[in-house]
């Protein structure tokens, strides 16, 4: 059996196993990466290499900022604040923070950072109005995943050019990418996914987790107030964090570090004990991203997005260049992938089929590479899809059944808004 088969059974027994709840999500990923390092679908040191990786501290260290501004009063205060102007209202308290969540999605390219500094917040309004955490923070997890980088301000400015290196590499450059053509063409989905998530989402999510979860918020509540010099420290580490956050590039920091600085400042200013801090880490998301970057790494080694590149370049060949029945390829079978590979890899498989398919009947490119970015950064049904899933699924407590009954329509509905607008604005012929 080849290498390339192994991988695609564990990774068929993986997801089996993330939708059975016999065991928890993190043992099932824990197992998937030692099957993948014993069989050899994955090398040993790249393996090691994923518990170093930058979104595995980048979220250790955000856990830690999040639980230290759990600790000040300023976090119970705001959600209070947002509960009465809500007046009992979940649709006015949705409304607030999907759109919160969508204004830092703009500006910061991670969603799992976005989540980070929102589902303090979130969590403790919908306590506050008596509401489970279950039926609020999928919709405002997903959507800084599926909006993220729409306008062109942060790192949205730069996707044009981006797309635009693909098509200079190929040297097909008859069609180019405008600078607003990204924001052109997802400007719908970032319409709707604002009204869904704040109005409708929430009615589909359970009225009681599936999993135990970890409420950190909650012993937090029960400990005694902060000193005034440590109140003030932790507000401002967050905030202060936060804005970081925004301006990476600019200060020269990689996010990672920005989380870990504000983890450590939270300690050395008294805000959490060593002991709180170490019991913020959410040890059982972090062994779950490990375990999911793992599965990703080595489907992309073993040749699988290869494999179903090359199938799907010969199946649009005999669509006779048909924009719409060519796009809804160009975003489902991303859209699947990216589910268990990263979003840049499957990216850097589509990008140049959809390049070649278009010179050799001479089309514009521009509608098939938004489509297939759209697609792309809209992955949010699996823990190996994007870093902030496994965190999404830790603080809402949903198992893999969950995830897919709550996001199987909007997926949908996101399909067919994306291609067939995108498909009418930028069409192939």
């Amino acid at each position: 059996m080849s290498q390339l088969a192994v991988c695609l059974f564990i990774f068929a027994v993986t997801i089996a196993g993330y939708c059975s709840g016999l065991y928890s999500l993190a043992t099932i990923s824990m197992t998937s990466f030692m099957a993948l390092t014993l069989t050899g679908c994955l090398d040993v040191k790249e393996a090691l290499s994923y518990f170093a990786n930058n979104n595995v501290i980048m979220i250790a260290g955000m856990c830690v900022v999040a639980a230290g501004f759990n600790r000040t009063q300023f976090c119970m205060n705001l959600a209070n604040g947002i509960s009465r102007v809500s007046k009992g209202s979940v649709n006015k308290m949705m409304l607030g923070y999907v759109l919160i969540g969508t204004l830092l999605s703009q500006f910061i390219q991670s969603p799992v950072v976005v989540f980070g500094i929102v589902a303090p917040m979130l969590i403790a309004s919908a306590e506050s109005m008596g509401i489970s955490r279950s039926k609020v923070v999928f919709p405002v997890g997903v959507v800084t995943i599926c909006t993220c980088c729409t306008l062109p301000f942060g790192a949205g400015a730069t996707i044009a050019a981006e797309l635009n290196g693909y098509i200079e590499s190929y040297g097909y450059t008859a069609h180019m990418v405008e600078f607003l053509d990204p924001m052109k063409a997802r400007l719908p989905m970032l319409v709707f996914s604002i009204l869904y998530f704040a109005f409708f989402a929430y009615k589909l999510a359970p009225e009681v987790s599936p999993t135990a979860i970890a409420d950190s918020a909650k012993k937090a509540a029960k400990k005694e107030p902060l000193k005034p010099f440590a109140e003030k420290a932790g507000i401002m580490i967050f905030f202060g964090d936060a804005i970081a956050l925004m301006f990476a590039d600019k200060l020269h920091l990689a996010t990672w570090e920005i989380c870990l600085i504000g983890a450590l400042l939270m300690i050395l200013c008294g805000v959490l004990k060593p002991r709180e801090a170490t019991n913020a880490l959410p040890v059982s998301m972090l062994l779950l991203i490990v375990g999911a970057l793992a599965m990703a790494g080595a489907l992309s080694a073993t040749g699988a997005g290869d494999l179903i590149g090359g199938i799907i370049a010969n199946l649009v060949k005999g669509l006779g260049g048909n924009s719409y029945l060519v796009g809804l390829i160009f975003f489902i079978i991303p859209f699947i992938m990216t589910q268990f590979m990263s979003n840049r890899g499957t990216m850097m498989i589509f990008h140049p089929i959809a390049i070649a398919t278009c010179a050799s009947i001479g089309g514009n490119p521009v509608g098939l590479m938004i489509l297939i970015q759209a697609a792309c950064l809209s992955a949010f049904m699996t823990p190996m899809a994007t870093a902030a899933v496994p965190y999404i699924m830790e603080e809402g407590g949903y198992n893999q059944a969950s995830m897919i009954k709550q996001g199987m329509l909007f997926a949908v509905i996101a399909c067919v808004i994306s291609v067939g607008w995108i498909m009418t604005i930028f069409p192939i012929m």
